[in-house]
């Protein structure tokens, strides 16, 4: 068995031209509570354990563009967030501040992007 050292996972990064702005649009969807608040870092704790999400300013943001096209900016990364309810969790996902993508490549899966561009996926 290989000796390595121990790594603990506690955070998904997300760069966005505003750290806290992001941060409050994954509050309002989530209903996770900040565990730090800085003006360019801030950090959202999962209730029952687990790893979070943070939020870092860049002052170079450049929005990725869903689904990309030759040239365009491309997701680096996207969540996965399993709902009960599909209809009910977009349309919440909607008055939290997100927007339902116009492309949709499943049935069973909501593609929403956030605030700063960043896709999500809704699934049963």
């Amino acid at each position: 068995m290989e000796d390595r050292p121990r790594l603990t996972l506690t955070a998904t990064v997300l760069d966005s031209p505003d750290a806290r702005e992001l941060a409050a649009f994954y509050e309002r969807l989530l209903g996770w509570p900040r565990d730090e608040d800085e003006p360019d870092w801030v950090t959202l704790r999962a209730p029952g354990g687990g790893a979070g999400l943070a939020f870092q300013t860049e002052s170079d943001y450049v929005r990725p563009v869903w689904p990309a096209g030759p040239g365009d900016p491309q997701m680096m990364i996207h969540l996965d967030i399993q709902v009960d309810d599909l209809e009910a969790a977009s349309a919440h996902a909607v008055a939290a501040g997100a927007t339902l993508a116009d492309f949709q490549p499943q049935d069973d899966v909501r593609v929403h992007l956030d605030p700063a561009g960043h896709p999500f996926c809704l699934y049963l």
